[in-house]
């Protein structure tokens, strides 16, 4: 098969991901199972070399050559799109390439709790998206940037690498701008998005201390910034963040977070009892019981915090398997091997 009939079998069979590894079959990924399609034979080192070059440009390919790493999107004539990560092991071609959806979700289409409208309405702070890899952030702040799109006269920029959905603008004006192709790093589009005149920016990863340090700085401004980290929790996040910085900044960075940060929205993809995924989150809000806590470095206390501030909108990541577990939505099982603290669903 040419990669474009792999990327529709992969669309065909609603998996989220597809594998090419020399070696093995073509893989997909369906419902966090990894599945080889049998009926198609193994690959080979060249036969991956043919596959993955056509769909790189000159530029993308001297990127590649230097790099040994890319990330890139890409689309079939379907109309349908998808994120790809080359890369390099034991000197054979490999990629990865995740499914987008044509169709943006709403924020209600994915039961985000309804606190996230509430800090969607608001003109400034940081809101930041967690959750390891795979588990559908890329998702969840797209519904995000949608529900501004459609309620707000914003103008919205997105630093993502590689672009992702596609937005069209509604309410708000959207511009996306793409590793590589329309900015040289996270960091240096930061420091001049300033002058672009934005109301929301999004920032597909802070990957690095430069980068998070503007993204920090642009929410104090007056801006709303949604952000992404690879954490698991709250908690986790606010010591992610101080942590990347040297010592002698780490206090100053506390206070600035204690006052720009809007909220912490931590994400999971598990089974759901009848087949497919859900997402289970962890919400954490910035109250000023939890500031004070950053402030004074009483990171490990904001947990108990959540767990007593259900009217503030929080809730933890067990509590939220238990509601999951109660609507039926998943099993018993399921559940408490997701859970801290197991022994709160006896």
């Amino acid at each position: 098969m040419a990669i474009d009939e792999l990327f529709k079998a992969a669309v065909d069979q609603k998996a989220s991901d597809l594998h090419i590894v020399v070696g093995m079959s073509p893989v997909l990924r369906i419902d966090g199972v990894l599945t080889e399609i049998k009926e198609q034979p193994k690959i080979t080192k060249k036969a991956a070399a043919d596959l993955i070059m056509p769909i790189l440009s000159e530029k993308q390919k001297l990127i590649f050559e230097k790099d040994k790493e890319l990330d890139l999107s890409y689309e079939i004539k379907t109309g349908h799109r998808f994120r790809v990560n080359l890369h390099v092991e034991r000197q054979n071609l490999g990629l990865v390439a995740r499914v987008i959806s044509s169709d943006i979700p709403t924020i209600d289409e994915i039961g985000m709790p309804e606190i996230t409208k509430k800090l969607l309405d608001t003109n400034q702070g940081l809101i930041l998206m967690t959750g390891p890899t795979g588990c559908g952030k890329s998702t969840t702040l797209a519904a995000m940037i949608n529900y501004i799109n459609e309620t707000r006269r914003a103008h919205i920029v997105t630093l993502e690498d590689p672009i992702e959905f596609l937005f069209k603008s509604n309410q708000s004006i959207i511009k996306q701008r793409q590793l590589h192709t329309d900015m040289i790093t996270f960091s240096s589009a930061l420091i001049h998005v300033l002058r672009q005149d934005p109301n929301v920016i999004m920032v597909g990863e802070m990957r690095d201390l430069s980068t998070v340090a503007n993204t920090i700085t642009i929410a104090e401004t007056g801006h709303l910034v949604l952000a992404t980290l690879h954490t698991h929790n709250a908690a986790q996040t606010i010591d992610r963040i101080i942590d990347i910085f040297p010592p002698h900044q780490q206090q100053q960075i506390r206070l600035q977070v204690s006052m720009t940060l809007k909220a912490v929205i931590s994400q999971q993809l598990i089974p759901k009892k009848d087949g497919g995924r859900v997402a289970t989150r962890e919400v954490m809000t910035n109250t000023p019981a939890i500031a004070n806590l950053i402030r004074e470095n009483k990171i490990a206390q904001i947990k108990s915090v959540i767990q007593t501030s259900a009217n503030e909108g929080m809730i933890t990541m067990d509590q939220d398997l238990i509601n999951l577990y109660n609507e039926g939505l998943i099993t018993q099982e399921v559940a408490q091997s997701h859970m801290i603290s197991p022994e709160m669903l006896g």
